[in-house]
């Protein structure tokens, strides 16, 4: 028996960036979700009235845009995962 090392090399290399890339996409649509207006806590009292006046801090949601980018974050990842199910059954 003869064992083709590139070949094992080659897809050792892509089943790595491609796990790296697809584990990456997810944990930005993750932040994305958990992002908030003001990252920072405030310091002052008058900051802190000023935040929690805001809409996506008094509601707890993330920006429509980082929700937004987030769910297309998490539709990349299963689009990969079907791609990668129907080149293993074909």
């Amino acid at each position: 028996m003869k064992i083709d090392w590139a070949a094992l090399g080659s897809v050792f290399g892509v089943s790595l960036v491609a796990t790296v890339g697809l584990v990456g996409l997810f944990a930005l649509g993750v932040v994305g979700l958990a992002r908030r207006d003001s990252p920072t806590a405030p310091s002052t009292p008058a900051a802190t009235s000023a935040a929690a006046s805001t809409p996506a801090t008094a509601t707890g949601r993330a920006p429509l845009a980082a929700r937004a980018g987030a769910y297309l974050c998490f539709a990349l990842c299963a689009g990969a995962v079907a791609y990668g199910i129907a080149l293993i059954v074909a």
